[in-house]
């Protein structure tokens, strides 16, 4: 359904250096950046964009948007929570269940520095290690 999700970034510099550790958490890395953008994923497939505004307007946070990254298992999830936070992002929600949208929900909610809301969430049910 997807090709690409975009979010905006008023410091490119700041942004990579919070998305490389945060999405490396799930198995995700740059793999194209400029001076003014920085690409994440699959060249052909899902792709996950930064990008300082072409306008050159500040960027700004959409008000009830965020983009879900999916998560392996649970401790990607708590792995992707602590990234943000030691990386300059804030909680927005902790991990963990989330059973109002099915049983084995288990997602966590951060802001990037520049305000844009992200999540990683896991479907799965917890497995025994």
């Amino acid at each position: 359904m997807f090709s690409h999700i975009t979010v905006g970034t008023n410091d490119i510099d700041r942004a990579k250096a919070f998305y490389d550790p945060v999405l490396g958490t799930l198995g995700q890395e740059r793999f194209m950046a400029g001076d003014t953008y920085a690409a994440y994923g699959v060249v052909d497939d899902d792709q996950f964009w930064l990008l300082t505004p072409f306008n050159k307007a500040s960027a700004s946070a959409g008000n009830g948007n965020h983009v879900a990254f999916l998560a392996p298992n649970r401790a990607a999830v708590d792995a992707f929570h602590a990234a943000a936070l030691d990386n300059g992002g804030s909680d927005e929600g902790a991990p963990g269940l989330r059973p109002h949208y099915h049983a084995n929900y288990y997602g966590a909610y951060v802001r990037d520095p520049d305000g844009n809301k992200i999540q990683a969430v896991c479907h799965r049910a917890e497995t025994a290690s």
